[in-house]
């Protein structure tokens, strides 16, 4: 794994020149080096459990050394980048940043196995106002923790420290993963066929979408408190926004495994019409029923508290759904016992139909949700 230290701390930095002259110094544009220093002296233990057999090297390189192995036929590699968004405004008014990391890992990792993809390493970036060793130890946890849910390596990264761009307290965090597939078993819409069978996999809550939104309706319009108590909840509005985003990488690959995948759609920004849109062909429609499933409290909440209409929630929240994959008919309840088997919510969501006309909708949604 490289190592993270603040952006521009090499011997040639302008800074660095002007200390040794007796001049302004870098610490005092408001760069601390030797925080920095301290950071990665917290989180290397913590990223080094975020590993791989094929990792070669360790912690201070200026790159990831990452073998390819396994004997693939025709391996493709795939990459996908991402952030967290506006979820970070909630985990810097809750002082509560070992949680967001794992949303990081799986805003990237599960949009990588949609192709199945094995996700093999991530590399991560974390710009920040001022660098508080403590906290970046925080948010690097949480990138650990999800690297090994997800069975990846934590490869690298870097912390880069943005005095006069961002205060003290600010930061943002993004991550780029790359996993490999072989050639011929790519997953995509050329595979989909109709009568094919849609499955959803729950959501842990709102992820890592459509925050801005949330913030605006429960925090600006509705005045609510983060630190109270919600009793639809069970805990405090806080602790509900902060739920860290389901990571299916491992969930998917053991679907496809087994069953017949022929493709999976990740439910992010957009939601669920759109994100499974972008994995249907031309002249399939997919008709999801919602009435298979309730939305969690959370989204009713938002709903009602800021008049949010039907269409616009459903196509910013995932609504309840975080992934769907979509698999051959004759192999749904295989596919719905090996998710069960490890504790995924899931159902039968709808099916793949042939489209009435050239015009038609990719997905239909229909019906009403039970309770909502």
């Amino acid at each position: 794994m490289t190592e993270q230290t603040p952006s521009g701390a090499g011997v040639n930095d302008t800074g660095a020149q002007e200390a040794q002259s007796g001049g302004a110094s870098y610490a005092a544009a408001g760069v601390d080096i030797e925080a920095g220093d301290r950071a990665v002296e917290l989180f290397a233990p913590l990223a080094k459990k975020a590993t791989r057999p094929e990792v070669q090297g360790g912690l201070g390189g200026f790159a990831g050394l990452f073998a390819l192995k396994g004997g693939y036929r025709e391996p493709l590699l795939a990459a996908s980048t991402d952030g967290v968004g506006t979820k970070i405004a909630v985990a810097q008014a809750m002082d509560k940043h070992d949680t967001v990391g794992l949303d990081l890992v799986a805003m990237v990792v599960d949009d990588l196995v949609v192709s199945g993809a094995e996700p093999l390493f991530l590399q991560d970036y974390i710009a920040v106002g001022k660098v508080v060793p403590e906290r970046v130890a925080q948010i690097v946890s949480g990138i650990a923790e999800g690297c090994v849910l997800a069975g990846c390596a934590l490869l690298g990264g870097e912390t880069a420290e943005h005095p006069g761009m961002m205060g003290v307290d600010d930061y943002d965090i993004s991550a780029t993963g790359v996993g490999v597939v072989e050639a011929d078993e790519v997953l995509g819409p050329d595979r989909v066929r109709p009568g094919d069978v849609v499955i959803a996999m729950g959501s842990s809550g709102l992820h890592s979408n459509g925050y801005s939104l949330a913030r605006r309706v429960l925090l600006d319009i509705d005045r609510m408190a983060l630190t109270g108590h919600v009793e639809e909840f069970g805990r405090t509005l806080g602790e509900e926004l902060l739920e860290p985003t389901k990571i299916y990488a491992k969930d998917c690959l053991a679907l496809i495994a087994e069953t017949d995948v022929r493709t999976f759609a990740h439910v992010t920004g957009g939601g669920l019409a759109n994100n499974l849109a972008r994995v249907l062909p031309a002249g399939l429609v997919a008709e999801i029923d919602r009435g298979t499933w309730n939305p969690a409290p959370i989204f009713k909440l938002i709903a009602q508290r800021g008049r949010v209409e039907r269409a616009e929630m459903e196509k910013t929240f995932n609504m309840g759904v975080g992934m769907v994959a979509i698999v051959a008919p004759e192999d749904v309840d295989r596919a719905l016992a090996v998710l069960t088997a490890r504790h995924i919510e899931c159902w039968t969501l709808g099916t793949v139909k042939k489209a009435k006309d050239a015009d038609a909708v990719r997905v239909a949604l229909v019906g009403e949700h039970p309770r909502f």
